[in-house]
């Protein structure tokens, strides 16, 4: 039974979820006790990959400091393209800690830039500011390509956790309209225990720094406007991780496939929300193979 199920006394606010139990399920402390140590080794391998490969190409996409992608070039050029938009629960998170994939892409002839961008207390809790500041910074990468020796036709995107939301908000965007780009110049999506509907997530503990409205609601969520989707997906999610990122991993791909359009669930056993988010740098891991197979490099 689950955490939330188990709490009947409670009035119920979202499925079987009462209050706390449904708070719970987004709080990913909850479900990943040695989260802390995962980061700290996401941040000293990222030291170590910079050190390696040597420090990334920053490249600025808008005015302000943040507004930055570190490219980790290809060895050789016309290279693919991988963009990762981290995580941090929209509130954390710095492109320097998410260079530890780096090396397994850049030894796959793969170009690897992660994006960095504003926290969400810049933009006094409004989602849609920090949604807009992600798609610039992809559209850029994508017309600059050539600056890094990457190849546009061969260009991906990827985000874990809030970052995989991101993500997911940018490949149902109006490129066109936006930015005068093909709709499909994202070749393929991987998108790593994310959030696709936003309904839960407003009932929750994150509506205290997430300033929902109604109009934000339903802008935010990705699952709402898959008519504007045109990339094959890949959705991953962690048997560990919360049950419901569990639930939305699986109800967005049955959502994409109802549209007919090309998406692929993959349910990592024994992998939680960040060690599944850690498995982007090894070749073999669920995420890792997952990136390298999207790309046609396996």
């Amino acid at each position: 039974m689950s955490i939330a199920a188990s709490q009947t006394a409670a009035p119920r606010v979202w499925l079987e979820y009462d209050q706390e139990g449904l708070d719970r399920a987004y709080d990913q402390t909850v479900w990943t006790p040695y989260m802390a140590d995962i980061q700290a080794r996401q941040a000293a391998n990222s030291a170590a990959a910079r050190r390696r490969l040597g420090e990334p190409q920053r490249l600025a996409y808008g005015p302000s400091p943040i507004e930055g992608l570190d490219v980790f070039k290809a060895r050789q050029p016309n290279a693919p393209v991988m963009v990762f938009i981290h995580g941090g629960a929209w509130l954390r998170g710095e492109a320097k800690n998410f260079a530890f994939p780096a090396e397994m892409f850049v030894d796959a002839g793969v170009s690897f830039v992660v994006a960095d961008f504003a926290p969400l207390t810049t933009f006094g809790g409004d989602l849609a500011p920090m949604a807009a500041q992600v798609r610039r910074a992809i559209a850029f990468a994508y017309k600059n390509a050539a600056q890094f020796g990457g190849d546009a036709s061969r260009f991906y995107l990827c985000g874990h956790s809030s970052g995989a939301h991101l993500s997911a908000v940018a490949l149902t965007s109006d490129w066109q309209a936006e930015f005068g780009l093909p709709p499909d110049f994202i070749k393929g999506g991987l998108l790593m225990s994310g959030m696709y509907d936003l309904a839960p997530v407003r009932l929750s503990k994150r509506s205290d720094y997430v300033k929902f409205t109604d109009a934000m609601e339903d802008a935010m969520s990705p699952q709402r406007h898959l008519d504007r989707l045109h990339t094959p997906l890949v959705v991953t999610v962690g048997s560990k991780d919360s049950p419901e990122f569990i639930r939305q991993a699986r109800d967005f791909v049955a959502a994409v496939k109802a549209t007919g359009k090309p998406a692929e669930l993959i349910e990592a056993p024994a992998y939680n929300h960040f060690d599944l988010s850690y498995s982007l740098g090894n070749p073999y891991g669920p995420n890792g193979r997952a990136a390298l197979a999207l790309m046609g490099l396996r």
